[in-house]
């Protein structure tokens, strides 16, 4: 683990505020500041990534402590309201310790979102905890620097025997970040780590899964529609390692069946399917989405329930009209396989397309799939994601019922 010396307060380089910017949003709570919105002199060009600075409006106001990377477009994450914060292991408990307080009130086991970055006062950091196993994404240059303190703090809360860092991602390499995904304490899990969730057992790949191993995100959803099940049969496109078909079988689906393009993922949920006792009901099948959908259209292949929960189709704002595009495709393309009264489901994990565009390019598929349909269920991320009001990214999931 690599740490970098934490100044002290009044070693810190100044920042300021362009005097077209509007020191207001920061005050009310928005966490960044745009490089463009920053008065980008040598010496501010000239911070370390991951530095700290205080930051102050363009009449020298404090506004607060903030981690400076000149690299990326959010130049400035803000980090404390007091510009005399110490950035340190006791600063990172605070934080760690009411993001814990939080998940203990909802949940029973040790399994969940612990820190969802901006929204829990940690810029950019995530960590997903599977019982004595955390994962953290430190997607942040500061994060990245000061891990170790991060580190201890977390161990020193929670008591999690195994750190992982999942230095993987798209958020990195915007920090300016390199990749990498190693044990910075503990000993690596032998194998993938069984997690309950909805009464099923899901197998995580903290090491080499996709993103921190397991979709906790998700986990409202997965129960709501799981609970339209009624010992019909279930598509799970875009499976992962059987999020909703786990769930719906273990709620008492008739069968479900499990579409990936990841050979992998499809084998950790075939191993969830025998682990939950429900091996027999459960298929797999691999395949890119959009063919095996065509096909099964082909098939004439008809399901109670259809969930499509792809991966981000609209990253950023210059893919939304893409994205939505496809969205609108992929319903489209599940709307006929749904029988007459049975359900479909549709997610966006996309920041980018909001939940009106998102609903509106749902429901343009769904009719030029030659069906007609209403809006049953809105959902979001459970409660261990929370959302930060000030800043709409940190609401990115969507899920979609519409009964056909």
């Amino acid at each position: 683990m690599n740490q970098s010396p934490l100044p002290t307060t009044d070693a810190l380089p100044v920042v300021r505020l362009l005097p077209k910017a509007k020191p207001q949003v920061i005050r009310h709570g928005f966490p960044w500041v745009f490089a463009n919105e920053l008065v980008m002199d040598r010496r501010t060009k000239g911070v370390t990534p991951g530095g700290l600075v205080v930051v102050e409006d363009a009449e020298r106001r404090p506004l607060g402590l903030g981690t400076m990377n000149p690299l990326s477009k959010i130049a400035v994450r803000m980090l404390d309201f007091d510009p005399e914060a110490a950035i340190d292991q006791a600063w990172f408990k605070t934080k760690i310790a009411r993001a814990l307080q939080h998940r203990d009130a909802i949940y029973d086991e040790p399994v969940y979102r612990l820190v969802h970055a901006e929204a829990d006062g940690l810029p950019g950091i995530i960590i997903d905890r599977f019982g004595d196993v955390a994962v953290i994404q430190p997607n942040a240059a500061y994060a990245e620097a000061m891990l170790e303190p991060l580190v201890a703090a977390l161990i020193e809360v929670t008591g999690v025997t195994t750190v992982i860092k999942n230095g993987t991602g798209r958020a990195r390499s915007l920090e300016g970040l390199e990749e990498e995904m190693v044990v910075v304490h503990g000993t690596q899990p032998t194998g993938a780590i069984p997690v309950m969730m909805n009464g099923a057992t899901y197998m995580a790949d903290v090491m080499g899964g996709q993103k921190t191993g397991l979709f906790l995100d998700q986990r409202p959803n997965h129960a709501f529609a799981a609970g339209l099940m009624n010992g019909g049969r279930m598509l799970d496109m875009f499976s992962h390692v059987g999020g909703f078909s786990l769930a719906a079988l273990a709620a008492g689906a008739g069968s479900a069946l499990a579409v990936d393009g990841s050979a992998p993922a499809l084998e950790l949920a075939k191993a969830g399917a025998e682990a939950t006792g429900v091996a027999d009901r459960f298929e797999t099948r691999q395949g890119d989405a959009f063919d095996v959908l065509e096909a099964l259209g082909a098939e004439e292949e008809v399901f109670d329930v259809v969930v499509c929960d792809p991966p981000a189709f609209a990253p950023s704002k210059p893919s939304a009209e893409k994205g939505l595009r496809a969205y609108e495709r992929l319903a489209r393309l599940a709307a006929p396989l749904v029988k007459d009264g049975g359900y479909l489901v549709l997610c966006s994990c996309s920041h980018a397309a909001d939940l009106k565009r998102f609903r509106d390019a749902s429901a343009r598929g769904i009719g030029r799939g030659g069906r007609r349909s209403q809006l049953v269920y809105t959902g979001s991320a459970g409660p261990d994601h929370p959302l930060l009001p000030q800043l709409a990214e940190s609401g990115y999931l969507k899920a979609l019922v519409f009964r056909l």
